[in-house]
């Protein structure tokens, strides 16, 4: 479990890394610029996703490996 939460934490850091990247920059990367109903609210769902990221790293840290 404690590893599947490190995981899902990896990829909502990356990605939202990537969606304020693609904001900020333009490029094409990233997952959240393909979501048509985050039109406008890009930044704010990447740093949800960043955010989300810290908490899944904090209960996998709280979680007893095995």
């Amino acid at each position: 479990m404690r590893q599947l939460l490190e995981v899902l934490g990896f990829v909502a850091l990356l990605q939202g890394v990537l969606g304020l990247l693609h904001e900020f920059t333009h490029w094409r990367v990233g997952l959240l610029h393909r979501l048509g109903f985050l039109d406008g609210y890009g930044v704010y769902a990447s740093v949800t996703l960043i955010v989300l990221a810290f908490a899944l790293f904090a209960v996998a840290e709280s979680r007893r490996s095995g």
